[in-house]
């Protein structure tokens, strides 16, 4: 019997740099929905996100055409870019 994945479900934690604490409230709604954008953009599915202070959690299905590692380098340089 053959088996096909369709969605990959990976749960994401992203650090800021030395673990500061530089996500101000104020800004958190729009890294989030920054985030949601580049998720959406390469066929994958956003389940939850939130940022806090210091870390972002991010739970998404994933086409098994990209994986853990490209995903996750794409929203972090993309969501860096837009922060700095």
């Amino acid at each position: 019997m053959e088996v096909t994945y369709n969605h990959l479900y990976t749960h994401f934690v992203f650090t800021t740099q030395d673990r500061l604490p530089i996500i101000e409230n104020r800004y958190r709604d729009r890294i989030e929905k920054y985030i949601t954008g580049i998720i959406n953009h390469h066929q994958c599915k956003l389940y939850a996100i939130y940022a806090n202070p210091e870390h972002v959690h991010i739970l998404v299905s994933r086409d098994p055409a990209i994986s853990e590692k490209e995903l996750a380098t794409l929203i972090v340089n993309a969501s860096e870019n837009f922060i700095n």
